[in-house]
């Protein structure tokens, strides 16, 4: 799985590949396409009409990671660099999630004392990580799906007349959805008890449909769907990589935690197609 520059990364910074960590979930979940109308979101509202579609692609990402970590330390691996996660549909229905990288391991360091990490970036990123003083605990996510109804204001906005001009109701729909997303991500990264998070992907996608309840109606669905590594700080020369039951190297460190909410960087490396993607 990991390239010659990955290898030699990973090695440099203290880790060695031992195998390759896959796992994999089928979920019979329902579509976005309920037989209700969704309605107008109201400003007090989380959007989230689409509630339990969401949680179990939360429960299928969750599920695959899980046995991907599994075969992780079966190969007596520490982590898993490099994750590629995928969701397909099957032929006979249901939606695939599966989770593919490489179990990586310190030498001389005992096994199965904690779970291991996940992270989704590169071995020369990982090894970028570690030598700054960071260690990924796992992979976090946020994902919202919104629904709002085209009432009539919305319907003269975007009348062929009226080109050029903003509709409110549907920059409410891809504004909530993102936000919501987002705090999503930031109580993922709490749960893991990191500092903050490497975004690896941001999506939207936007899509509409004839509405079920109103004849010659139509409803927008707006799904955006964060992910990314949660990372924390930690003492390389002084104390061990928190997550991983690992000591500490002896490099330089930072040692310092954070206040406050987590810390959000989105990789800048143009190979790695992160800039955000809304489809419409």
């Amino acid at each position: 799985m990991v390239t010659t520059g990955e290898f030699a990364a990973i090695r440099g910074a203290g880790f060695e590949p031992v195998g390759q960590a896959f796992g994999a979930a089928v979920y019979a979940a329902g579509s976005a396409s309920a037989s209700s109308c969704p309605g107008a979101w109201v400003s007090a509202g989380e959007p989230e009409p689409f509630g339990p579609l969401a949680q179990a692609m939360y429960q299928a990402r969750r599920a695959a990671i899980d046995r991907m970590a599994i075969e992780c330390a079966q190969l007596g691996g520490h982590g898993v660099v490099g994750v590629r996660l995928s969701q397909g549909m099957l032929p006979f229905g249901g939606l695939q999630f599966t989770a593919i990288g490489t179990a990586v391991r310190a030498p001389g360091v005992a096994s199965g004392q904690r779970a291991p990490f996940t992270c989704d970036v590169s071995g020369q990123d990982f090894a970028k990580l570690i030598t700054a003083g960071w260690i990924p605990v796992g992979l976090a996510f946020g994902i919202s799906i919104g629904s709002r109804h085209d009432d009539w204001t919305t319907a003269r906005q975007a009348r062929w007349g009226m080109r050029n001009a903003e509709v409110s109701g549907w920059t409410e729909l891809v504004n909530r959805s993102w936000h919501h997303a987002r705090r999503r991500l930031e109580g993922e990264v709490k749960r893991l008890g990191a500092d903050g998070v490497v975004l690896t992907d941001m999506r939207m996608r936007v899509r509409a449909r004839d509405c079920p309840v109103t004849t010659g109606s139509r409803d927008h669905i707006a799904e955006a769907t964060f992910a990314g590594t949660a990372i924390a700080s930690f003492s390389l020369s002084h104390a061990g990589l928190p997550g991983t039951g690992l000591p500490g190297t002896g490099l330089p460190g930072t040692g310092r935690g954070r206040a406050g909410p987590p810390l959000t960087v989105m990789s800048l490396d143009p190979r790695r197609d992160q800039a955000a993607r809304v489809r419409i």
